[in-house]
């Protein structure tokens, strides 16, 4: 066997080599069984690397199988050497009370839009303007993956090793799920990364990886025939089912999914690792990881274009769903400066493509009272494949919408994904083949829930249903509050709310992937309702939970301290669960800010509130109106008696600084600008992004910019970190 391996290329020799270690031989004594199961897993782990992270294998399946199976013979005799990382642990037992809430090392934002050329040049002119003139600006340029964001944490192994400890979900964006049991399962997730590798990258033993979870569209296609095959729906696209297999309980469905994770963020303690995001790519890639091989950096704005124009016909000879181009200034030094929003960095952009379309025939028209009333028509098509989805619902907006593109049942109609996300209808289409409808679409003067009458509030295209009771309403009003962005209630989803309602239980789940399925709804209570407000969540009991269907003890347990769990978040997420009008997660944390406590914004006057950042006089009378209606305080008292938050965080713990304004310009040594800003704010002070001569002090630090030349020309004071912790401490007159 030996000698015929000289024969054979390179790669099967090795194989044959690394395989015929567990075979008996006069000299196999010398390999000791634990000398054995290393070779065989550093084998492994090699060739698993180059299929799943590079593209590139060197073995056949049966090949690879072979030392698979030799590994959990010498595993199974030798139990007493099983490790963690082992490739044969990929598959774990599924977690015992579900998945766990884990915060976030720093948040996982999401990134502004740009959908055209003009906009992508306005947002390069932004960057370039809030750094230096005489600074070079470099970009990365990345393929926007449809996916789902996911987080890795890696802790100190054996020899110097690194370990996957735990793999958490985006969530919220400020704390996600452990779903280690199931990201242990994906083949191009490392379950550990040698010592080597890290000093060949550069890494430590600790740090965090952030990267895009991907369906493969083969596997989704596989997926889809075996759930036809099975009776099943299939799923609608592959980033739906990805999601919905990442949180799937049983990681034997997931190891069978084949998903494939691509890294694009490198961070140590929440910080980003590298000086560029061009070297955290290549670090990641050095260190095991699969990165997308479509990325590139390019010197300026005419590149990231030529890009953007090369990437768009790539999308349907990749293998896997891409719905843009994201964009990132290369230095981290600049992306310090350039800093955040409040939801995105400003340092980079996702260059979304056109959208895609398809024509498809007007079935229908349903009308959907939301959760402040609004009707809203939803066009019932005839299903149609558009961009790696099943379309068969799209948004008609309004009465003025539907006038403008004269629409009747029975149209065909062209359809798009907006953002390639949300369906909407852009034309009719006319022409021999496809003949036009002959029904009007006729507006109800009734909500459909509730019979009471609509109405048309002046100045508005919106028809409303004022009734404040209105089941359809409420229906709304608890799936809002309970959604991820506001109180992020787990489990209180769209079944368990109609059952809370007295309604059966619909027939609506979300399976292993993402597939919702669903009976015709039944409109009649059949049960007393548990719930007739957002407040009576805080007075569920377990024995209300276990009368209904299909809830046992423990998803009674994890829903309740769910519940509880809600009452610690912040006043301004409270504000959003209340469903004012025009106030989203912006203006509520701006309203937050401004007065502190809820108490205060329900004294505050209408001119009060429109001196409050982002609080047009519209917005005030809204807030103002909501505020001082008997039902809302009635629920608001109901909220504070159940113990919800209904005072921020305490900014101003002294008065220091009172009256002091600073800008924040450079690197500092040991201080984030984060952190910084929150020190001055507590202290009563104000942090403005501008110079000028009202600006008490600019903080400079390392590669401090044009703020700092501006203080300079200003004779505005210039402080250090050290000076602003002695301000801290002592205030002005330090």
């Amino acid at each position: 066997m030996r000698s015929k391996c000289l024969y054979l290329p390179a790669r099967q020799r090795r194989f044959t080599r690394i395989y015929n270690l567990g075979m008996p031989s006069a000299s196999s004594s010398k390999h000791t069984p634990e000398a054995q199961i290393h070779a065989l897993r550093e084998e492994i782990v090699h060739h698993e690397h180059l299929y799943y992270a590079l593209d590139a294998p060197e073995l056949t399946d049966a090949q690879y199988d072979a030392l698979m199976n030799r590994l959990k013979a010498l595993e199974a005799d030798h139990p007493e050497l099983v490790t963690a990382d082992s490739p044969t642990q990929r598959v774990g037992g599924k977690p015992a009370d579900g998945f766990a809430k884990t915060p976030h090392s720093r948040p996982m934002l999401s990134l502004d839009n740009a959908y055209n050329e003009a906009e992508l040049r306005a947002w390069d002119t932004r960057l370039r303007e809030s750094l230096p003139s005489t600074e070079t600006v470099r970009y990365v340029c990345e393929l926007k993956l449809d996916g789902l964001s996911l987080a890795l944490h890696y802790i100190a192994g054996a020899n110097g090793s690194a370990r996957l400890e735990r793999g958490v979900t985006r969530g919220d964006g400020t704390i996600g799920e452990d779903v280690t049991s199931n990201v242990r399962t994906i083949r191009s997730v490392p379950l550990s990364i040698s010592a080597a590798k890290l000093k060949a990258a550069g890494m430590p033993q600790e740090f965090e990886v952030r990267g895009e979870v991907v369906l493969p569209q083969a596997a989704f296609l596989k997926m889809n025939e075996e759930r036809v095959a099975a009776g099943q729906a299939p799923a609608a696209n592959p980033r739906n089912a990805a999601a919905g297999t990442i949180r799937t309980i049983e990681p034997n469905i997931v190891a069978q999914r084949r998903l494939d994770l691509y890294g694009y963020f490198l961070l140590e303690g929440g910080d980003f690792l590298m000086p560029s995001q061009s070297g955290g790519l290549e670090a990641l890639r050095i260190a095991g990881f699969r990165v997308n091989k479509h990325a590139k950096t390019v010197a300026d704005i005419d590149a990231v274009l030529d890009f953007i124009a090369a990437a768009e016909p790539l999308r349907d000879t990749l293998g896997y769903e891409i719905d843009g181009v994201v964009i990132k200034a290369d230095s981290r030094a600049q992306q310090r400066r350039l800093g955040f929003t409040g939801k995105a960095p400003r340092w980079a952009i996702a260059y979304k493509f056109a959208a895609r379309a398809a024509i498809t025939k007007l079935l229908g028209v349903a009308f959907q009272t939301g959760r402040t009333g609004k009707i809203t028509p939803v066009a019932e098509l005839d299903p149609v494949f558009i961009g790696g989805t099943t379309v068969s619902r799209a948004t008609l907006h309004n009465a003025d919408e539907i006038a403008r593109l004269g629409v009747r049942i029975g149209d065909f109609v062209q359809v798009e994904r907006g953002g390639d996300v949300i369906p909407k209808i852009i034309e009719v289409v006319e022409d021999s083949t496809h003949p036009r409808g002959t029904r009007e679409i006729a507006f109800p003067t009734a909500c459909l829930r509730c019979k009471t009458e609509l109405v048309r509030e002046e100045g508005e295209v919106d028809l409303r249903c004022v009734n404040a009771s209105c089941p359809a309403r409420l229906e709304e009003e608890l799936r809002h509050f309970a959604s991820r962005g506001v109180m992020n209630i787990e489990g209180l989803g769209e079944s368990l709310v109609a059952q809370l309602l007295g309604h059966a239980a619909a027939e609506v789940r979300i399976d292993p992937d993402g597939v919702a399925t669903e009976d015709a709804p039944i409109e009649e209570p059949t049960r007393k309702a548990l719930v007739h407000s957002i407040a009576d969540i805080y007075s569920l009991r377990k024995e209300d939970l276990l009368s209904l269907e299909r809830i046992g003890e423990k998803t009674a347990d994890s829903l309740l301290a769910e519940i509880e769990r809600s009452k610690s978040a912040p006043l301004a997420r409270v504000l959003l669960g209340l469903g004012i009008r025009h106030v989203g997660e912006r203006t509520a944390q701006a309203l937050s800010d401004a007065f502190g406590s809820l108490d205060d914004l329900i004294a505050a006057s209408v001119e009060r509130l429109t001196e409050v950042n982002d609080v047009g006089p519209k917005v005030a009378a809204t807030v103002h109106d909501f505020l001082q209606n008997e039902r809302n305080r009635a629920l608001i008292e109901r909220l504070r008696a159940a113990g919800l938050r209904f005072t921020a965080e305490k900014r101003v713990t002294t008065d220091t600084l009172a009256g002091l304004t600073f800008v924040l310009t450079g690197t500092l040594p040991t201080l984030t600008r984060e952190t910084a800003k929150e020190r001055i704010e507590a202290a009563g002070g104000k942090v403005s992004g501008a110079v000028s001569k009202k600006t008490s002090y600019v903080v400079a630090g390392e590669e401090a910019g044009s703020k700092l030349e501006k203080a300079e020309s200003l004779k505005v004071p210039v402080i250090d970190e050290a000076g602003l912790v002695a301000l801290l401490e002592d205030g002005d007159s330090a």
